[in-house]
């Protein structure tokens, strides 16, 4: 059976508007917005995907400890830009990440993973 397109564009955005009231507020599309909440277990879920993902395609053994920062942007999905804290065995550093997600096609992508210069 196949699913009609206007359900499926229905279905993004409604996700996409759920999503919004989790995550962010007063956003523009295509530009960056502040996430208010870096607390927030979605956006920490976002993270320890990011560092899974990491330590998956590198053999690293990071841990995630705060995310200190973030931004999302509205991009055919949601981009996440995120300042991230992390430990590996005593040694603490700082990455800024990016992750690509399209929630209603259960879709995410890591997309960068840079340390930052302490």
């Amino acid at each position: 059976m196949k699913i009609p397109s206007l359900i499926l564009f229905s279905i993004a955005l409604l996700s996409l508007l759920l999503f919004s009231n989790v995550v962010w507020s007063d956003t523009l599309v295509g530009g960056w917005s502040l996430i208010k909440d870096v607390k927030d277990p979605y956006v920490v879920e976002i993270a320890n995907y990011a560092v899974t993902e990491y330590d998956k395609r590198f053999g690293a053994k990071l841990k995630l400890l705060s995310v200190v920062k973030g931004e999302t942007q509205v991009v055919a999905g949601i981009s996440y830009r995120l300042i991230l804290e992390t430990i590996d065995d005593s040694t603490t550093k700082s990455y800024q990440v990016l992750v690509w997600e399209r929630p209603w096609l259960h879709f995410r992508n890591l997309t960068s993973f840079e340390p930052l210069l302490t």
